[in-house]
């Protein structure tokens, strides 16, 4: 119990984790009180993080994609379009319909006729361009009231404006992590051995999660990634913290009162749990490495939120557990969770068999996650769900087929050359069409680039020829083309779209004055013209579209994307100037940058894991064999997809694969800990028996975590790289578990020799401690009392103690005093006033 009466702490004496320990605990409030104030401050600013929701955004600064998406931002204005379908009316109404849209103020274009591009199977499809920018909210505005004019008819929109997709999956998720919240509260309450302390760990649980949320605006900008999918990782790979500390605190209080068993608990506990994130850090760390930016902005969070979980559980839980200590103590109950002796028995039967038939299997599972389909884009996953936009594009392509095209960027100057670029490509086969200002009409059949002489623009805008003369002569001084004037324009001829728009100018400013039919002819030509010119030529580069008859990904689009640098590089001397952007492109580029993150990541994560376990068990042999393990369970998790036919966005892999190796190596850990340990004093049969006994419950609290975790999102988002992480997480710890209980005590029994051979010991400087009379001993103790003693202990002893104590201390107890009392004071961090 908590004294009354305020104690001081012997400082010569405690040890210094026991000196922490108890500041954390009796200035709880205090805790409490800086902890409340994070929380409503990350509360709040967890409204301000902002989200990237491109993905190529991602890509390398030297990737074609990032070079070309630079440039069109910096040279090209992109207008706000949609794709709007209407099913099941006839042609009449959607020529009626066409007409409205079209007579809107705030729309330039609709694309429509009676083609089967456009009218299909009783299905219309209009293609509405706006006369703003596309990240104007005006065109967001005006394609909602569009929609709502058209109520009652069967409509899907597709658009690239605004952020509907993260609307999207930010509602999903809010689903998902209300799915898990209940998958927890039902695990924790299965496997608690007292219904008080599931609050206690929800709380815990709680307060980190809206830590690390809340603080992810320092970061500037997360990907959608991140944000959607931390929380649910976070509690799934840091569940053991709380867990790992709550067991420990109700080991301790089955000798000693509340406060002194959450003391020493928390003593104990602070290097366990730190050790053991450790290995998660370490996978996650892999990630970082990843030259695809997502891999280390998810990096970051994660280990941003592990941080903040170890914070909870040193600095809250401390106090929650003397807040609910009492009702703990009243709360508790027989434990659900069952013993499977029997899986031990099995491991230890199989001991010659279960091995070599695991490394059959990893073998056969290494070469099958070789062949796994990767890819890298959305256009070949099904996911389980379909929301409201990707089931407006399926009905879109299901009725009027796929739209695949991109921007090819080239120098500008020369519509010449743009026109013979076009009309070579468009002898290929791969391509459908092209589109840029060589073969854009501007009216009555003439093409914007057009060069037209002084009588043919006559004619075109019927004005007299002598106005058309003096037009083409200002136009020539102004070009500085003065050879024109001196030799008469019987031959000088302009393009359209560049005499034009300097008529306007002319007319705007005054210079010349043209009767109101023509003027409004000439805005109206202009205005079409000037969208034109902004989406499609630059001040120094021109952009082609180039609609393509192949998939958006796949070996022969990749080949082509790579002939086309080198068609459009002999009409402009080399391809360092081209660039070509699109859908197809990012996906290329991060075809190119998976083949070398797939590396990194899998040899850093192995090694960065293996460096912790190298120094944690002090063998060279135990940590290779983990490592099989969970990497044996990482091969049979992406073979799955090879052997079902089915496509795997690359990232699934690339983040799943970190995680697996950094969390579910804890699973191994736990068995490999423990049976090392009851091979001292047991025979290989009972020792592996009792093993699994007592990692059982752990394994199963934070396992089924994190599997019922990966499921929700695997089957709840219709996000295809979300839903391929959590399918991907919960199928692999699944396997890990399986692995780890029925594998992995099978290789320990007989690598034992391998183990042992390859254990070497760490020199360090021996201090030996020293006691006479009675003395207090607490944590690992190698020396002799009275005998020879390795091992953990908590004990008076009546003697003499000389003997190297590690994580704990050796306490001088006064000859005179109480042996008891004084036992009571030293654990608990107290002595009397007469002992100061």
């Amino acid at each position: 119990m908590e004294k009354d009466q305020k104690t001081k702490v012997n400082k010569d004496n405690n040890s210094a984790m026991l000196k922490v320990a108890t500041f954390i605990v009796d200035r709880r409030n205090l805790f409490f009180l800086l902890i409340g104030i994070a929380l409503i401050f990350c509360a709040i600013s967890s409204k301000w993080v902002k989200v990237e929701n491109d993905l190529a955004a991602y890509l390398p600064d030297t990737s074609e994609t990032s070079r070309g998406l630079s440039l069109m931002d910096e040279q090209f204005i992109t207008y706000g379009s949609a794709k709007l379908m209407v099913a099941n009316i006839t042609y009449e109404e959607a020529d009626h319909i066409c007409d409205e849209i079209e007579s809107r103020e705030d729309v330039t274009m609709v694309s429509f006729g009676d083609g089967s591009d456009h009218y299909n199977d009783f299905s219309a499809l209009y293609e509405i361009t706006f006369v703003y920018p596309e990240d104007d909210e005006r065109c967001l505005k005006g394609l909602e009231e569009i929609k709502q004019s058209l109520e009652g008819y069967d409509i899907y929109v597709s658009t690239s404006m605004g952020d509907q997709a993260a609307e999207i999956i930010d509602q999903e998720m809010k689903v998902v992590s209300a799915l898990v919240v209940v998958v927890v509260l039902s695990v924790l309450i299965f496997t608690s051995s007292t219904y008080a302390e599931v609050p206690v760990l929800l709380l815990t649980f709680g307060a980190s999660a809206v830590l690390a949320a809340g603080t992810n605006f320092f970061l500037g900008t997360i990907s959608f990634v991140s944000d959607s999918v931390t929380i649910v990782l976070q509690l799934a790979l840091s569940v053991d913290y709380a867990i790992i500390f709550c067991n420990r605190y109700k080991e301790e209080h089955q000798s000693l009162d509340i406060r002194e068993a959450d003391i020493v608990a928390l003593s104990k506990s602070i290097p366990e749990i730190c050790s053991s994130s450790l290995t998660t850090v370490g996978g996650l760390i892999a990630m970082m490495f990843m030259q695809y930016g997502i891999g280390k902005d998810m990096a970051i969070c994660l280990i941003k939120a592990i941080f903040f979980s170890l914070l909870s559980v040193f600095l809250f839980m401390p106090g929650l557990i003397m807040v609910f200590g009492k009702a703990m103590d009243k709360t508790r109950h027989k434990s659900f969770i069952p013993e499977i002796s029997f899986v031990g028995r099995f491991d230890y039967f199989t001991r010659f068999i279960i091995p070599p038939a695991f490394v059959a299997l990893v073998i056969a599972a290494f070469i099958l996650s070789g062949k796994c389909p990767y890819v890298y884009g959305y256009s070949k996953i099904e996911t389980p769900v379909k929301n409201e936009t990707q089931i407006a594009d399926e009905m879109i392509r299901s009725a009027f087929g796929d739209s695949n095209f991109v921007a090819l960027v080239v120098p500008a100057g020369s519509y010449e050359k743009e026109s013979q670029l076009m009309k070579r490509l468009e002898e290929r086969d791969e391509v459908d069409r092209c589109q840029g200002l060589a073969n854009t009409e501007a009216m009555d059949g003439y093409m914007l680039t057009d060069a037209l002489s002084a009588r043919e623009f006559s004619e075109l805008f019927n004005v007299d020829y002598e106005v058309s003369e003096l037009l083409y002569m200002a136009y020539a001084i102004n070009d500085e083309n003065y050879a024109k004037i001196i030799n008469g324009f019987s031959g000088y001829r302009i393009p359209l779209l560049d005499i034009v728009m300097f008529l306007y100018d002319e007319v705007e400013e005054g210079y010349v004055t043209l009767d109101e039919d023509l003027t409004d002819t000439l805005k109206d030509a202009n205005a079409r013209m000037q969208m034109a010119k902004d989406q499609l030529q630059g001040e120094d580069y021109s952009r082609i579209l180039v609609y393509l008859n192949l998939p958006e990904e796949g070996d022969e689009t990749f080949a082509f994307l790579d002939e086309m640098h080198e068609i459009a590089g002999e009409y402009y001397d080399g391809s360092d100037n081209i660039t070509v952007v699109g859908e197809p492109t990012s996906q290329y580029d991060l075809m190119k940058t998976f083949s070398r993150d797939n590396k990194v990541v899998s040899i850093v994560s192995i090694l960065a894991v293996l460096a912790v376990l190298l120094f944690t068990f002090l063998s060279a042999g135990m940590p290779v064999l983990l490592i099989i393990v969970i990497q044996g369970a990482i091969w049979i998790n992406f073979s799955f997809p090879t052997l079902q036919h089915t496509y795997l966005f690359f990232m699934g892999y690339l983040i799943v694969s970190s995680i697996q190796m950094g969390a579910n190596i804890d699973y191994a850990i736990v068995i490999s800990g423990r049976y090392t340990e009851l091979r001292k004093i047991m025979d290989k049969k009972q020792a592996v028996v009792e093993t699994l006994n007592f990692a059982f419950p752990t394994i199963i609290t934070s396992g089924s975590m994190m599997v019922l975790s990966g499921v929700a999102i695997g089957r709840l988002s219709s996000d295809a790289t979300i839903c391929g992480i959590g399918q991907c997480l919960g199928r692999g710890t699944t396997i890990s578990i399986i692995l780890v209980m029925f594998v992995l005590p099978q290789i320990l029994m007989v690598g034992e020799k391998i183990i042992e051979r390859t254990s070497f010991e760490v020199s360090v400087p021996i201090k030996l401690d020293r006691g006479f009379g009675t003395v207090r001993v607490d944590g690992f103790v190698r020396g002799q009392i009275n005998g020879t003693v390795v091992g953990e202990m908590h004990a008076l002893v009546r003697g003499e103690v000389a003997a190297v104590v590690t994580m704990g201390s050796l306490q001088q107890i006064d000859p005179g005093a109480d042996p008891e009392t004084d036992a009571h004071h030293l654990i608990s961090g107290e002595v009397s006033e007469n002992e100061d």
